[in-house]
């Protein structure tokens, strides 16, 4: 199994393939990076290049329009979960000093009569670029489906059902998220963009972010850089599978750094999709997870009750 900057990386197409070989082979590799590592970087993962070149293009076209428009786009009633957040709102867990970012989210769109639909916010439209919101809803079923696909192999590794996750996720409350980091102007007073954090969610797909910075923190405490392959996408482990799983994948610690001093004129951009399921999962451990090696480490707790806590915690809901 090759390695980018230390992270495992594995061909989706394996799993994919029909060859009952390739998917157990694949099924294995997933599950390993995951228990030891938390990240993988992801080939052949679906999502189409053009697509992917459109929607940072509308991303970097949005960002630089004047904060005055930009600002029209922020709903503050729905603590960031759609449309446009400004900069410094958003804090990780446990650290009072905001983020250095702007970001834009879009959510689920239900498209058939499940009742979930009622419980998600619209959808805030982007009218001055006028293939963003369109390019962004394209992007966030590429990623639903390839998300999916990744769910199934770990639910095999687990040993569930391949399709354990399948209805949890269908219609779930996922987010596609486009962060731009601005440029430095001034001496900062922290090393750090985004600072130390784990991700909420069941798993992270991030394509390709525009300038280097994400590091994870590996086993040994060392900040470890990761650079995703223009072919590739990098999926880490959320504390939604964490929690299911009683600690047996990893939801690995990661942080955004500043560039260096002769990058700073320069933006970082970056767009994560947060897989989330359905707010009713529940989130309670496996069982096949307890042991006497690794007893229950956590409460009960649905996924949506999770989320709302996290976000009190990170500052975007009071």
């Amino acid at each position: 199994m090759a390695t980018t900057h230390s992270i495992p990386s594995v061909d989706l197409a394996d799993f994919l393939s029909g060859d009952p070989a390739r998917k157990a082979a694949f099924v294995q590799q997933l599950g390993k990076a995951y228990e030891e590592v938390g990240f993988v970087a992801v080939k052949n993962h679906g999502i189409p290049d053009e697509l992917i070149a459109n929607l940072y293009n509308n991303v970097q076209e949005f960002f630089k329009l004047p904060y005055d428009i930009k600002h029209q786009y922020e709903i503050p009633e729905l603590a960031g979960q759609r449309g446009y957040t400004s900069f410094g709102k958003e804090h990780a867990k446990g650290y009072d000093a905001p983020d250095l970012k702007e970001f834009f989210q879009v959510g689920q769109t239900v498209e058939d009569d499940d009742p979930t639909a009622e419980s998600y916010p619209a959808n805030v439209f982007v009218g001055e670029v006028a293939a963003f919101t369109p390019t962004f809803l394209k992007a966030y079923r590429g990623f639903e489906n390839s998300g999916k696909a990744l769910l199934q192999a770990i639910a095999l590794y687990l040993g569930l059902d391949e399709h354990y996750f399948d209805n949890k996720i269908h219609n779930g409350n996922s987010i596609l998220r486009a962060i731009h980091y601005p440029p430095i102007s001034t001496e900062p007073k922290s090393s750090i963009r985004a600072e130390q954090h784990e991700d909420i969610n069941l798993i992270t797909l991030l394509v390709g972010a525009s300038a280097d910075g994400l590091q994870i923190l590996d086993k040994q405490n060392n900040w470890v850089p990761v650079t995703s392959l223009p072919e590739q996408i990098v999926v880490n482990v959320g504390d939604m599978l964490q929690r299911l799983t009683n600690n047996r994948l990893k939801s690995t610690t990661h942080r955004v750094v500043n560039p260096p001093r002769e990058m700073w004129s320069t933006s970082r951009y970056s767009i994560p999709f947060f897989l989330h399921p359905k707010s009713g999962m529940k989130l309670d451990a496996l069982e096949s997870c307890i042991t006497a090696e690794n007893p229950l480490a956590y409460e009960p707790i649905t996924a949506g009750e999770y989320l709302d806590e996290r976000l009190r915690e990170i500052g975007l809901k009071k």
